[in-house]
């Protein structure tokens, strides 16, 4: 298995059992040394690669631990501690490994409650740890970007001197995201202003603030949205001829095939539309957070446009009903391939299922 499915795999798990991790023990046992193991590569049972519970007398304080010291080349290389799964992680958490960072030979230490992954070194001063992390990996929603710079930290590709190199950068570009992403969330006043007073002449009164805070929130998320739509269409068109096979007209059966009133006599032509190939886009970038996006793809039809995982009937993830004139729908199947149809009312409703989507695509993966 390659390094990023293995990490997917990792991921997928944790997704399934992080409500059911309560303990610092527990998650331990189920994502951090699995994450040692299967995404590091070391040995969490030979300890003279993984050194649990590892003890180090730092000036006036005596036996102090911290969970796990992992050991390259005859040299401890990187400090882990653990928190438990179900807090945040807070930089108070990381007293223990301030104080371990500048009495070992470790210049990596490493801070997580198993879903989030803070990596820190010494970039602002030698032998002391940052406070503020240079690679952040959550497990939940894993950037692509980094997951070159988490295999350089594998015991397979361990390389020190390019991790410190590209730290820096990471570290900022990193932050400065993390900012981006909180302003989209929930913009700032300062956000706000900032692009109210390219657009809008007047005073920026407190009423003008109201105003536009929920019209930058707005478009942010249109843009993001628009983004991820444009980035897919340009990956579709090098796919479409394998993307859009004509689909089998499937039996209709009472369960998953119920006529709905109203419904137009459908022409015997397939037309793919283009409000169908947005609904793909955005059913594929929710499923992607579980699968690659080449194993998304879809098969228009008469009755429905089917999202499909491996390009396999068997494995269908949604259906698009957008052929009615007034009524669009969303079909999600259960288990038992049993189909619900939901109205929805705009294309961006299909984000308010994304955990249903993200489930099915689960059951097949």
């Amino acid at each position: 298995m390659e390094f990023e499915e293995r990490l997917v795999a990792l991921a997928s798990k944790v997704k399934g059992q992080a409500a059911a991790v309560q303990t610092e023990e527990a998650t331990k046992n189920a994502f951090v040394m699995p994450f040692i193991s299967s995404i590091l590569g070391y040995d969490v049972f030979d300890p003279q690669e993984v050194i649990p519970e590892f003890t180090a007398d730092v000036g006036v304080k005596r036996g102090e631990k911290v969970d796990y010291a992992i050991v390259k080349d005859g040299a401890i290389q990187i400090l882990v501690e653990c928190k438990p799964s179900v807090g945040a992680l807070k930089i108070e958490h990381a007293s223990q490994l301030f104080r371990y960072f500048a009495t070992t030979n470790a210049r990596l230490a490493v801070l997580t409650n198993g879903i989030v992954w803070q990596f820190y070194t010494d970039l602002d001063a030698p032998n002391r740890m940052d406070e503020k992390p240079f690679l952040v990996l959550d497990l939940l929603e894993i950037d692509d970007n980094l997951v070159p710079e988490i295999k350089k930290i594998s015991k397979a590709s361990f390389d020190l001197d390019s991790i410190i190199n590209a730290a820096e950068e990471l570290k900022y570009v990193g932050a400065i995201k993390r900012e981006i992403a909180a302003e989209f969330r929930e913009p700032t006043t300062e956000w706000v202003r900032f692009f109210t007073t390219r657009v809008y002449e007047g005073a920026f009164t407190q009423k003008v603030r109201e105003q536009f805070t929920s019209l930058v929130s707005k478009s942010s998320r249109q843009f993001l949205n628009e983004q991820v739509n444009d980035r897919l269409k340009t990956a579709l068109g090098s796919e479409a001829p394998a993307a859009f096979l004509p689909l089998a007209e499937p039996a209709p059966s009472p369960a998953s095939e119920v006529a709905l009133a109203g419904e137009p006599v459908e022409d015997s032509e397939v037309v793919t539309t283009p409000e169908e190939l947005e609904g793909f886009q955005i059913v594929r970038a929710i499923a992607c957070s579980d699968v690659r996006p080449s194993r998304v793809v879809a098969r228009d039809s008469k009755s429905y446009f089917a999202v499909l995982l491996d390009d396999n009937n068997r494995k269908p993830i949604a259906r698009l009903h957008f052929n009615a004139a007034k009524q669009k729908y969303l079909g999600l199947l259960d288990a038992d391939k049993v189909e619900t149809r939901h109205p929805i009312d705009a294309l961006e409703d299909i984000y308010s299922f994304a955990d249903e989507i993200r489930e099915a695509v689960r059951r097949y993966a």
